[in-house]
């Protein structure tokens, strides 16, 4: 279902060390050009970035309903979910999903598993963010290959950076949903104890199964698969269970320094959608249950003197484990373990009004292991090692952003007495043959320019070269694959896959009329992609991944009108769109989507923010073997909140999405045709901040 939080003000770069930044486009409409975000790390302003950033605040997350971070994010300008459920969701970024979406936990990354199926959830819940941000497009030089098509960042507090500004500050929430039960709550506190600020939160969220505008199974797959479908109107087995606590401490300096230690234990259960049709016996239903520890040690040291402004450190270690569990037998049929630890160490130049810089070093050392039935990958160690620098140069009313980086990826994997299946021996693969290392470098730059020719208008065009190494799964998978329901048979000569990208940014900021447009193609050497061998074996069809030459190019624009402005207020119009399409050797890519509309009208003042928004998506035909069609849909969603005391920390809010009942199945997911999105459904908010 697309979201209905308020259309996001646009920032360029993602902010990853300043949870402090202002942000742009609360109530009363500020300018887009009051905002600084973070890039890597030095400060920017907004009249004078050259890339695209969503930010979600804190006060939007606290009174959105509850979702996977997927879901919430679905719907801003070029993002898409996955769709696998209310309990696995991750980001589809500008038609590109899994490993090329880069998942980060305080600008480090979530050393889980969850790019390697949609059905593993994110080991992060939106209740315990102070904001997210996504950066668009592989213009993420400063995070390595796995961010090629776009970066999500989830940011929190659990490790202060400051000081509250009383002796403790806080924020809770508390909702409610119609559709499927759903009730969720969080809470974050900042202690102010002593030589000591401490840090707390926790989030939990419950939901059943929900209701749907029509029967699960489409009317597509029924015709084409002769299925018989039942006929009730409730997607089955996709409850949900989420409990996530943390605590963290920091040494906050006089100077702006700060030291700090957290942990965070993150338990998911969640159900997966199977197709409801008549059978005997009935379809196996399947429940998971994931679960992490993560330990983050973060700091920033202020340099007095020299060519050094600062220096950060951020390191996180975690231990994630997912477990299949077959309800109907209940046993564990397959469990995917991921430990490891990733680091950060970023070093800030002392900048000036015309230059600043920045340069540092990234490592990662991660442990896999898939046990049991769906064991289709063996054991991986996995170590990467990357060093960046970015510069940007100001004169005139002009500029250049420039970036460089290198990265080393090495996986080591336990081939020894693996069994090689029928059918990748019939595609010529022998794993006591295969040797068990691969190692790949690959270097990334950027260079943009910019341009400010009058106050209200800003040009920007960035050219970059971005490469990423291939994944485990990508490279030694042979065996059935319950989350896609293939037979996946990977290739372990894979190069490494580069892309080549070009992207043009128009921004327009007056008094009343706020523009944004990214153009952007790319051209890929090496895309990597499933595609079917035409075989199935055991009841599946065969899939190997294989690399092609890929186009890739789209549009992105968001826009916003003051049509009246008065002491009571502010109305205001709103539209946002984007398309993307793609190609390879091969033919279309799987699960791209179709073009999406937003309009929006609302109101905003002291008391009360409305909205009332429609989205319409468009219909999909170009498909991938194996994938139908997704006819498009018109959704109707609205929002209300209000302050009932004027100037008090406490906001009541009334959510309404998919008030028309409309029957909504995202092409970017595999479940699309058994599991359409929720029916009409009301949800209520409260939030409380002090």
């Amino acid at each position: 279902m697309p979201s209905s939080l308020p259309l996001r003000v646009s920032a360029s770069l993602l902010a990853l060390s300043l949870p402090g930044a202002a942000i742009a486009g609360e109530s009363q409409g500020a300018s887009v050009s009051e905002l600084v975000v973070t890039a890597a790390p030095y400060a920017i302003s907004l009249d004078t970035i050259t890339t695209s950033v969503d930010v979600v605040t804190a006060s939007e997350l606290s009174l959105a309903p509850p979702a996977g971070i997927g879901d919430l994010l679905a719907g801003m300008p070029g993002l898409r979910s996955t769709a696998y459920g209310p309990g696995s969701s991750r980001p589809v970024i500008r038609g590109l999903s899994g490993p090329r979406v880069l998942l980060l936990q305080n600008g480090v990354g979530m050393v889980d598993a969850s790019s390697l199926s949609p059905d593993h959830a994110v080991p992060s819940e939106a209740g315990q963010a102070s904001r997210i941000e996504v950066l668009r497009g592989p213009s993420t030089l400063a995070y390595g290959g796995s961010g090629i098509g776009g970066v999500v960042n989830v940011m929190d507090d659990r490790v202060p950076s400051r000081r509250p500004d009383d002796r403790i500050e806080g924020r809770g929430a508390l909702s409610w949903s119609s559709v499927d039960n759903g009730r969720a709550a969080s809470g974050a506190a900042l202690i102010d104890a002593g030589p000591l600020v401490i840090a707390i939160d926790g989030a939990t969220r419950r939901s059943g199964d929900y209701s749907t505008p029509v029967r699960p199974v489409s009317d597509r797959l029924a015709a084409i698969s002769g299925l018989d479908r039942t006929t009730e109107t409730k997607q089955r087995n996709v409850s949900v269970e989420a409990d996530s606590w943390g605590i963290g401490a920091s040494l906050v300096g006089d100077q702006g320094g700060f030291l700090g230690l957290s942990v965070k234990r993150t338990d998911t259960g969640y159900g997966v959608p199977y197709a409801q049709v008549e059978s005997d016996p009935p379809p196996e239903t399947l429940r998971l249950h994931m679960k992490q520890t993560r330990w983050d040690l973060r700091g920033e040291a202020p340099v007095q003197e020299g060519w050094l402004e600062k220096i950060r450190l951020s390191v996180g270690y975690a231990d994630y484990e997912h477990a299949e569990i077959e309800v109907d037998a209940g046993a564990v049929g397959t469990r995917f373990l991921s430990r490891g630890t990733e680091g950060r160490l970023e070093f800030v130049m002392r900048g000036s009004e015309a230059r600043q810089g920045a340069f540092g070093v990234q490592g990662l050392t991660r442990n896999f292991a898939a046990i049991g039935d769906e064991a289709f990958i063996p054991s991986v160690e996995i170590n990467e090692l990357g060093a960046f620098t970015l510069q940007r140069i100001e004169f005139g009313r002009g500029g250049v952003d420039a970036g460089l980086r290198i990265d080393t990826r090495e996986l080591r994997a336990d081939l020894a007495g693996r069994e090689t299946s029928v059918p990748a021996a019939e595609a010529g693969l022998d794993w006591d043959a295969t040797p068990d290392t691969r190692s790949f470098t690959n270097v990334s730059a950027s260079a943009g320019v910019f341009w400010k020719p009058s106050d209200p208008l800003f040009l920007a065009l960035n050219l970059s070269l971005s490469g990423r190494a291939p994944t485990e799964f990508e490279l030694f998978a042979d065996g059935p694959h319950g989350g896609t329901s293939t037979w996946e048979i990977g290739d372990p000569t894979l190069d490494s896959e580069k892309a080549l990208s070009l992207e043009a940014t128009l921004r327009w900021t007056g008094p009343d009329t706020r523009l944004e447009a990214h153009a952007w193609a790319a051209r890929y050497d090496g895309f990597i992609e499933e595609r079917p061998t035409g075989e199935t074996w055991e009841d599946l069809p065969v899939f190997r991944f294989r690399q092609s030459d890929a186009n890739f190019a789209g549009l992105e624009v968001e826009a916003e009108q003051t049509l009246l402005r008065s002491d009571a207020g502010r109305l205001a119009g709103r539209i946002s769109g984007d398309v993307v399409r793609g190609d390879t050797d091969f033919g279309p890519p799987p699960r791209i989507p179709a073009y999406g509309l937003t309009g929006e009208l609302a109101w905003e003042s002291r008391a009360v923010d409305a909205s009332l928004e429609v989205r319409r998506v468009g219909d999909q035909d170009r498909t991938a073997p194996y994938e139908l069609a997704t006819d498009g849909y018109t959704a109707l969603n609205a929002r209300l909140a209000w302050r009932p005391v004027p100037d008090a920390p406490v906001t009541v809010s009334l959510r309404g999405r998919n008030l028309t009942d409309a029957e909504i199945r995202e092409h970017a997911s595999f479940l699309k045709d058994i599991a359409p999105s929720p029916s009409r459904s009301v949800s209520l908010g409260l939030s409380l901040t002090f």
